[in-house]
């Protein structure tokens, strides 16, 4: 009966460590996606204090024609 026991409490932290990992991946791909929004946002703030919008043009420039 002793081995039985052990195989049964094995299983269980396996199953334990499986949902345990499962769980792990989901929050590894939401920080992800989380990362890869602030980054973004980064080059978008560093583009503003350098002067310039995101497609490289200056905020308060005049048109051409004035």
């Amino acid at each position: 009966m002793a081995d039985l026991d052990r195989i049964t409490r094995l299983e269980e932290r396996y199953a334990h460590l499986h949902r345990h990992q499962a769980e792990q991946d989901k929050v590894m791909l939401e920080l992800a996606d989380e990362l890869a929004k602030l980054r973004q946002e980064v080059v978008v703030l560093r583009t503003r204090a350098a002067g310039g919008t995101e497609t490289g043009e200056a905020p308060d420039e005049r048109p051409p024609h004035y």
